[in-house]
C-alpha cells in the first residue's frame, strides 16, 4: 500500500492468540516488509486456545479442533496462508446426546438444540416435554425487547425446562461451557433473534427461519490433519511478527508526543525484559477480558468497566489414546445435559466426548491407537477441576465406561486446562460490546480484537483481528 503521514510502521499487537495472530497477518500485508510488528503475551508458545500437542505420538489438537466452516473467515485464511490443500471435514459419523439416561441422536431440525417443530422431539423428550414444545402455538406472540433477554428464561417460557436441561444446555456447554440461562439471546442466536425483530411469532418461527437451508451440502466444520497448530505456524512466520513471548504488557501509554508506549515484564519478574518498552505507532489489544479491564482503565474507563463485566467460565480437555483395536461407538461424539445422571445417581465429570477415531478420517488409523477427548467444566462449577491431571482422567474414564462401556486403558494421555479461557455471552453482551467498540473508536491508533467481543470461535475471532488491522491503517 501507499504510505502517508498516518500510516503506522510500528505496531504492538498485545495477545498471540489466534485474533492477535490475525491481526499481525494482515497488518503485515497492509504494511509491507519494512514496518516493525511486535507480537507480546504472557505466555509461553502462540497461539491461545488454539494447541496441537501430541498424543501417542500423533499431533492431536486439544483446544480448539475445528473451525466452522459456514463461516468465510476462517476458510478464508487458511486458505490465505497456503493450506487450502490441507483442509479437511468431518465424516458423515453424527453428534448423539445422553437424554434420559440413554443416548440417542441428536434431533434434526433444531439449532443450537432448539426445535424448529415438535416432530423431531420424541425419543429425547418426555411425552410430556413434547406436548409442550407443540402446544407453544398457541401462546401469545413473542415481543423481544430493545435489548436482550436471557436465553434459557425465554425457552422455558416457550417450551418448558426439559428443551433448555436435555438440549439447549448441552450443545451451549461445548460452545460456551455456560448454560442458556446465564446467556443472552442477541450474542448467542443472533439469527433468531433477527427473526424475532423481522416478525416471527413463535419461537419454532424464528428457529425455522434461522436454520440452514435443506438443500445446502456444504460441510459445518474443517480442520487440518496435522492439527490447527499449522495454522499458528503459518501465521507467526508469514507476519514476521516479532514474538516477545513470556512477556506480559504491564501498561499501554499514550505519549505526549503522539504514538503509544507499551511496557512489558511483570512488577514482580526476576529479570526485565531485553527491551521493557516498546515505542509504537499503533496497538492493537487482543487479550481475555481481565488482561483489557486492565490496561483500558486509565485510556478508556468505559471500555474497561464493559470488559470487566464479561465474566468467565473455566475447563479442560482430557484426550485419551485407546489401544489399537478398541471400539468406540459408531458416532461422532456424545453431549452430556448437566442433569444426566449416573446409574449410581452421581453427576457425571466430564460434559462432552469427541470420538475423533470416528469424527476424523485422519485419526482412523488401522493398528494405531484409538484417538478421543472429554470436555469437563462448565461455568460456575470451577469445583470439578480441582483435582490432579491422574484424577481427571480417571474420572473422565469413568464416564466414558458408563456412557459406551469402554473400559481399556489409554496407552497415553493428556490433559490441558483453560483457566478463565471463555468468556460468558451473559444478558446484554451486544450493548457491552457497543459500549467498549464507541470508547475505543476515540482512540487513534488502538484497536481490540478477541473472542470477547463478536463470537468465541476461530472464524469470528479472526474477524475482529482483521478488523482491528484495518482499523489502525485507516480502512
Amino acid at each position: 500500500m501507499s504510505r502517508d503521514a498516518s500510516t503506522p510502521s510500528r505496531v504492538v499487537v498485545v495477545g498471540a492468540g489466534i485474533a492477535g495472530l490475525a491481526a499481525a497477518w494482515r497488518l503485515r500485508a497492509e504494511l509491507g516488509a519494512s514496518a516493525r510488528i511486535v507480537v507480546c503475551d504472557s505466555a509461553s508458545r502462540p497461539g491461545g486456545k488454539i494447541h496441537t500437542a501430541e498424543l501417542a505420538g500423533r499431533p492431536f489438537d486439544m483446544g480448539a479442533e475445528a473451525v466452522l466452516a459456514r463461516r468465510p473467515e476462517g476458510i478464508a485464511l487458511l486458505r490465505e496462508v497456503g493450506l487450502g490443500d490441507r483442509i479437511v471435514h468431518p465424516t458423515a459419523a453424527s453428534a448423539t446426546l445422553r437424554a434420559r439416561a440413554e443416548t440417542v441422536a441428536l434431533p434434526k431440525g433444531t439449532l443450537m438444540g432448539l426445535p424448529a417443530s415438535p416432530d423431531s422431539m420424541a425419543g429425547v423428550l418426555s411425552a410430556d416435554g413434547v406436548r409442550a414444545v407443540a402446544a407453544e402455538a398457541e401462546k401469545p406472540a413473542v415481543r423481544l425487547p430493545d435489548d436482550d433477554v436471557s436465553l434459557g428464561g425465554l425457552v422455558r417460557e416457550r417450551f418448558g425446562d426439559e428443551v433448555v436441561d436435555r438440549l439447549v444446555d448441552p450443545l451451549l456447554g461445548g460452545v460456551y461451557a455456560g448454560g442458556a440461562d446465564g446467556l443472552g439471546l442477541r450474542a448467542v442466536l443472533p439469527p433468531v433473534a433477527a427473526a424475532f425483530d423481522a416478525g416471527a411469532a413463535t419461537l419454532t418461527e424464528a428457529v425455522a427461519r434461522s436454520l440452514p437451508a435443506r438443500s445446502s451440502a456444504a460441510p459445518v466444520f474443517a480442520t487440518l490433519p496435522g492439527g490447527l497448530g499449522e495454522l499458528v505456524d503459518r501465521l507467526v512466520a508469514g507476519s514476521g511478527a516479532e514474538l516477545r513471548l513470556g512477556e506480559p504488557v504491564r501498561e499501554v501509554l499514550r505519549h505526549p508526543d503522539g504514538g503509544w508506549r507499551v511496557r512489558l515484564g511483570a512488577a514482580a519478574a526476576a529479570h526485565a525484559p531485553a527491551e521493557p518498552e516498546l515505542a509504537a505507532d499503533a496497538v492493537v489489544l487482543a487479550v481475555p477480558p481481565p488482561a483489557a479491564s486492565r490496561l483500558l482503565a486509565p485510556l478508556a474507563p468505559e471500555a474497561a468497566a464493559a470488559y470487566a463485566e464479561v465474566e468467565l467460565a473455566s475447563m479442560a480437555v482430557v484426550a485419551l489414546a485407546l489401544p489399537p483395536g478398541t471400539e468406540l461407538p459408531p458416532s461422532s461424539g456424545v453431549l452430556i445435559g448437566e442433569g444426566e445422571r449416573r446409574r449410581d445417581s452421581s453427576h457425571f465429570t466430564a460434559k462432552a466426548f469427541t470420538f475423533s477415531a470416528r469424527k476424523w478420517e485422519h485419526h482412523a488409523r488401522a493398528g494405531e491407537p484409538v484417538l478421543m477427548r472429554g470436555s469437563v467444566g462448565r461455568f460456575g462449577q470451577a469445583d470439578v477441576l480441582r483435582v490432579s491431571d491422574d484424577e481427571l482422567v480417571e474420572r473422565v474414564r469413568s464416564d466414558l465406561a458408563e456412557l459406551t462401556g469402554v473400559t481399556a486403558s489409554p496407552v497415553d494421555s493428556v490433559v490441558t486446562r483453560w483457566g478463565g479461557g471463555l468468556p460468558q455471552y451473559g444478558v446484554g453482551h451486544t450493548a457491552r460490546v457497543a459500549r467498549i467498540e464507541r470508547a475505543v473508536e476515540r482512540l487513534d491508533g488502538l484497536a481490540v480484537a478477541g473472542a470477547a467481543l463478536q463470537g468465541v470461535g476461530i472464524p469470528a475471532c479472526v474477524a475482529t483481528g482483521e478488523a482491528a488491522a484495518l482499523r489502525l491503517v485507516g480502512r
